[in-house]
């Protein structure tokens, strides 16, 4: 049962076409729970449009568009990705053991994504239900048009930090070096200590919930006004 539990993968020998043909087609009826994809090298699309419940463990660096639209697979990568890592994330859970580049969880409707290093700019662009946990910091402009969902940073947050947010609740360990526009910090809740504390246990960090600042939106670009001549 074992040999049958689990596959290997090795994209030095084989193409990412290949591997998400079968990912896509025949995995799930397959039995298989785990699978380890070797050498992937900076190559982009790895385990896209996965519709499984298995375990995915890709042993190294990636490019862009690792784990888009996952739906109940958790995939871990063991190394850093390029942009949009888990982009339209519906369910499941991507980790990166390292660094992330931009758009981390682009537009992701649900699911978990831990970036256990750093990420760059526009880190939740966009993110509509899903959870984003960062255990370094995050770049300009991240959570930028957020519509819902949470984004913890457990490091810093660099200018421009929920820039047009709607409904997304950031929250900020350590310094935010600038909010965007109708983005503002407001009291933190025990409901927020509640959540942050529910997200760093899913992430895998230990620190305080009292030691982040919550930032949400002051709600003043749900409306066109004409008389703001587009400065907000």
């Amino acid at each position: 049962m074992a040999a049958l539990e689990n596959k290997h993968f090795d994209l030095g020998a084989g193409s990412v076409r290949d591997l998400n043909q079968f990912l896509h087609k025949e995995l799930p009826a397959s039995g298989i729970k785990h699978i380890e994809i070797e050498n992937p090298d900076g190559q982009h699309s790895i385990a896209v449009g996965l519709d499984a419940p298995v375990e995915i463990d890709i042993l190294g660096h990636a490019g862009y568009f690792i784990g888009g639209m996952n739906k109940e697979a958790n995939i871990t990568v063991h190394g850093n990705v390029g942009w949009s890592v888990a982009e339209n994330i519906m369910s499941g859970s991507v980790r990166v053991k390292g660094n992330a580049s931009e758009c981390v969880g682009a537009s992701g409707h649900g699911g978990l994504v831990v970036i256990e290093g750093d990420a760059s700019s526009r880190c939740g662009i966009s993110m509509k239900g899903c959870d984003i946990v960062v255990g370094g910091s995050v770049g300009h402009m991240s959570a930028f048009m957020a519509q819902a969902g949470h984004l913890v940073v457990c490091g810093d947050a660099d200018p421009g930090l929920g820039d047009s947010l709607y409904e997304a609740v950031i929250y900020v360990r350590g310094e935010i070096r600038g909010l965007g526009a109708d983005a503002q910090i407001e009291e933190m809740s025990e409901q927020d200590l509640s959540t942050v504390q529910a997200l760093l246990q899913q992430a895998g960090f230990d620190y305080d919930p009292k030691t982040f600042k919550r930032v949400g939106s002051a709600r003043q670009l749900y409306h066109w006004n004409a008389d703001a001549h587009q400065e907000y």
